[in-house]
């Protein structure tokens, strides 16, 4: 697959999952600066690793929840809390993950998350 093809399939997979307005912002928001990371992000993450068939989005949405849980990385972790819906994690299953991420991540990690998570939850209940 050529980049550009691999770009497509990206941008199609981003959308479906973060959501058109969130891809929107982030296209509109492209500088000299951040303009081939983001290339980089849609070919790569979402274009190659998204796409491949060994896992659902569901599943690939959990292993990213947990993994940004673990890391603490609180902006792309809200982002992905977000975009768990669309690809069908339910919030049961959300808090299922947070309270098993607090064996492996510690209970602060957890608490930080099951906070940012009743964030994502009342701005999707606002809508």
């Amino acid at each position: 697959m050529h980049d550009d093809e691999r770009y497509q399939q990206g941008m199609e997979v981003r959308r479906a999952v973060l959501g058109d307005a969130h891809v929107d912002r982030t296209l509109e928001n492209l500088s000299p600066l951040n303009e081939e990371f983001q290339n980089f992000i849609t070919r790569y993450a979402w274009g190659e690793t998204w796409t491949r068939p060994g896992l659902s989005r569901h599943t690939r949405s959990m292993i990213t929840i947990a993994m940004l849980i673990a890391l603490n990385r609180e902006a792309e972790l809200k982002m992905h809390l977000r975009a768990a819906r669309n690809n069908g994690v339910t919030r049961d299953e959300l808090k299922e993950l947070i309270m098993h991420s607090a064996l492996y991540c510690g209970l602060p990690a957890a608490n930080a998350t099951l906070h940012l998570a009743q964030q994502v939850f009342d701005e999707q209940d606002d809508v």
